[in-house]
């Protein structure tokens, strides 16, 4: 498959440098202000080192990515709230020219989940969202294969950030802002942590989890989120004596969604340490179905872009 890839960050720059392992073409790659565009296969290796360099990676314009010859559209911009632009423009131009599209930019499908749907239904274009959700976790490809109806429930730990801070504090005795410091210190951290600690960012992919379910009917303004910033270590050395500790655990079901502090057991499941992530699939005939690993990360996220783009291939 030929793909266009707009993002240069961290998990665009991936998708690129993987794609020859997994038998694809990168033919544009674009971030916001230039693109290398060549309809015959970009120069990944030069694209990737001018972009270290600090150089423009391309001399044409990211508009004209949308005029070349891809088969998928990798939307690896930042996410957005609210509208979800211009990610979401994006996604509508590809799929009106009956492109298929691979989104690693939750803001679409998330916000505007419906409309998104709409115009696959008119395209000959087909969207994918594996990277939106968990990272290399394959949480959308095993609630589509157990089919969405047969799933009464996800549950689980998908923010990496959160969860190194809450293993930290609760393992060193520690509060949170000693921790948080900590992790900004290792790159685990943002230099604004506000979307990972107050719950926004796993709120999202459990919006995007829900609407799965429910063919839609979520936003972000839907759920129910509360962050971590205010637990002080006390409450993780009480829970300790309990044989318990905290998480922040979001739940999707077709009802809602919920994202939240949460007592948990210690030794259960769910307590998954640093920064992995797990997901809890709960199912009507298969019981309850975990699956852990690493929820972010530039070459973890690619290979979800990839697995889509490979579906999409042998569909």
């Amino acid at each position: 498959m030929r793909l266009a890839i707009l993002g240069a960050g961290d998990v665009g720059r991936s998708v690129a440098d993987l794609a020859g392992e997994y038998g694809h073409e990168v033919v544009a790659l674009a971030d916001s202000t230039n693109a290398v565009i060549d309809d015959d296969g970009i120069d990944v290796e030069g694209a990737l080192q001018r972009k270290r360099s600090g150089e423009p990676v391309g001399v044409d314009d990211p508009d004209d990515v949308f005029e070349g010859e891809y088969d998928v559209l990798v939307e690896a911009t930042p996410t957005t709230l609210g509208d979800a632009e211009p990610g979401f423009s994006h996604v509508e131009r590809a799929l009106e020219a009956d492109r298929h599209v691979v989104l690693a930019n939750k803001g679409p499908v998330a916000e505007r989940y419906e409309e998104v749907r709409a115009l696959e239904a008119d395209s000959e274009g087909s969207v994918r969202f594996e990277a939106t959700v968990g990272g290399a976790i394959p949480a959308l490809s095993t609630v589509e294969d157990c089919m969405p109806e047969n799933v009464t429930a996800v549950r689980g730990v998908l923010n990496g950030t959160a969860n190194f801070i809450l293993t930290r504090m609760a393992a060193e005795g520690l509060d949170y802002e000693h921790v948080l410091a900590e992790a900004q210190d290792l790159g685990v951290a943002e230099a604004d942590p506000t979307f990972d600690v107050d719950g926004t960012d796993a709120a999202l992919k459990f919006v995007i989890l829900a609407n799965v379910l429910s063919d839609g009917g979520f936003a972000l303004e839907d759920a129910e989120v509360e962050g971590i910033q205010n637990i002080p270590g006390s409450a993780l050395n009480l829970a300790a004596e309990d044989g318990r500790t905290i998480r922040l655990i979001g739940e999707a079901t077709r009802e809602g969604v919920r994202v939240g502090p949460r007592l948990v057991p210690e030794n259960g499941p769910l307590a998954v340490t640093g920064t992995r992530n797990i997901i809890q699939i709960e199912t009507r005939n298969a019981g309850s179905l975990h699956s852990s690993g690493r929820g972010a990360g530039g070459p973890e996220t690619a290979t979800a872009v990839l697995s889509d783009v490979n579906r999409l291939a042998d569909h």
